[in-house]
């Protein structure tokens, strides 16, 4: 016997959309419901299986909706939601689940999981997970042709007004001249360039740095080369080549850029010396569990920071998708898996054995990797020689929050970027680390074994006695030092604020990078 389905409780907030909406409003229409939350790599391939569909399907009675049920506290909040919908380029409405109430009446318990509700308002369709899109697609087919032919179906499509109205925030691609969504950064090997992803815009940013006397006065940056505009996976000469949203950066030598891009599943190099952009990994289609391959034969799964080693000619690669690090053999072009069994927790073992929760920060130090595993909100180390993973700070899937102090007791929330000083694995080792969703900037002393605050973590904007206000971070996805200069300076890539942040750590003052863009549009 079929379930009514719950209605949605009254007074939640809707987002995306003008209106709210109920289920008895929908009736006559076949309803999709999809149970997410915006830090899960597995719902972020679903949006796109979900966005093909919605395509399909526009002129057609099916409605689509996202109820967004929390994991951590900071995707509890509305605006922070907002800025995700527009990150994924969001479609449909979607409802704040407050409490998981929701999720908790539909008996939902892993994300993402999706409920097709049929005309009559039944529950037809439950499932867990990601690659659902053919059978969802099958389910809307056979619910149109049954209920087509019985008149108890809506004969048009529901019209609403959709679209995020967020003060402030432009859309991606909107303005050239303005970043969206920055990701990650690397310096280059002389410390007088920085590379910026500049993610919505599908594009790649290198910089020359012009706060040459090593202070935070008139700190600015001139754009050199714009690789990359439009969505897409297309290599060739840097003009028109494509990304689609690429997050990991590498600078390995004077003229050779790796990028980690992100939803084309693929690693890509940048020869500035040549000026063209190849595909070195990947074949642009989402890949599952494997055990590698070679070059463009082989199938990724979201990428999402790397990082290049002199010493063992190689990428190595924060596989998001898969819950595991790859690593990349530049001379014989070979991927593969090397750290991570694939099955997602915080597990500290062997390299085949030990289990990560999707990492997407990495910083190598001789023959120390260090990884920002975002989902269970720890900082871990793989030690190459070894062959072993341990965890720095952390303890779970979802013991998360903000406290500094002893590593055993300090706690992260989603951190997504790191950049590790000091010799590897010694006592004078200092990582700072891109906490994510606390907005903060942290540093692991690991000699001293503590974790302490360095900035952020509070309001969005910080007011002196005189008056004066500094814009606070918003979800900083990336730090980095430029170890080739004793500067005192952190650099940030402050996501959600759209922009390059600057810490001076001698004033403990907070800077935007200003970027000369010689004349763009």
């Amino acid at each position: 016997m079929l379930e009514k389905a719950p209605e949605f409780p009254k007074g939640f907030r809707w987002l995306n959309v003008k209106e709210q909406l109920s289920l008895a409003k929908l009736k006559g229409h076949i309803v999709v419901l999809d149970f997410w939350t915006y830090c899960c790599i597995n719902c972020m391939h679903m949006i796109s299986e979900l966005t093909r569909l919605e395509h399909k399907y526009r002129d057609k009675p099916v409605v689509f909706i996202g109820v967004h049920s929390a994991k951590f506290y900071n995707e509890q909040d509305a605006k922070n939601i907002e800025q995700a919908i527009m990150r994924y380029e969001i479609e449909h409405p979607v409802i704040v689940d407050e409490g998981m109430r929701i999720w908790q009446m539909y008996g939902v318990n892993a994300w993402p999981t999706i409920v097709i509700v049929d005309p009559l308002g039944y529950i037809v369709y439950k499932r867990s997970g990601e690659g659902q899109g053919e059978l969802i697609d099958d389910v809307i087919e056979v619910l149109l042709d049954r209920y087509s032919s019985t008149g108890r179906i809506a004969k048009e499509p529901l019209l609403m007004k959709v679209g995020v109205d967020t003060v402030g925030v432009e859309k991606a691609n909107s303005r050239s001249n303005r970043l969206s969504f920055p990701g990650k950064l690397a310096f280059s090997p002389d410390g007088e360039m920085l590379v910026v992803s500049d993610s919505n815009n599908n594009r790649i940013l290198v910089l020359e740095l012009s706060n040459r006397d090593g202070t935070s006065n008139g700190l600015k940056a001139r754009i050199v080369e714009i690789i990359g505009s439009n969505k897409g996976f297309t290599d060739g000469p840097l003009s028109e080549a494509r990304f689609f949203r690429p997050q990991g950066v590498a600078w390995a030598d004077d003229s050779t850029i790796y990028v980690a891009d992100t939803e084309n599943h693929a690693i890509r190099m940048i020869d500035l010396k040549e000026r063209r952009v190849s595909t070195i990994a990947g074949n642009g289609k989402q890949g599952y569990y494997s055990n590698g391959g070679y070059g463009k034969s082989i199938s990724l799964n979201s990428p999402w920071d790397i990082a290049y080693s002199r010493e063992y000619r190689a990428l190595f690669i924060a596989m998001a998708g898969l819950h595991q690090i790859w690593l990349y053999k530049i001379d014989d072009g070979m991927a593969r898996p090397f750290a991570g069994s694939g099955y997602e927790g915080i597990v500290d073992s062997t390299l085949e054995h030990a289990q990560f929760a999707q990492p997407s920060g990495l910083s190598i130090q001789g023959s120390i990797l260090y990884v920002a595993d975002s989902e269970s909100s720890s900082i871990r180390m793989v030690d190459i020689k070894r062959r072993r993973v341990s965890t720095i700070v952390g303890k779970d899937l979802f013991i998360f929050g903000h406290r500094d102090g002893r590593l055993e007791e300090a706690l992260f929330q989603h951190p997504l970027g790191l950049s590790v000083v000091g010799s590897s694995a010694d006592k004078d080792t200092r990582i700072y680390v891109a906490d994510t969703y606390n907005h903060a900037i942290r540093l692991i002393d690991v000699g001293a074994g503590r974790v302490s605050t360095i900035i952020g973590g509070g309001s969005s904007m910080e007011c002196r006695l005189d008056g004066s206000c500094t814009l606070m971070l918003y979800e900083p996805s990336d730090v980095k030092v430029n170890n080739n200069k004793d500067d005192g300076l952190l650099y940030i890539a402050d996501t959600n604020n759209h922009i390059i942040r600057v810490l001076d750590r001698s004033e403990m003052m907070l800077y935007t990078l200003s970027i000369e863009w010689d004349g763009v549009n």
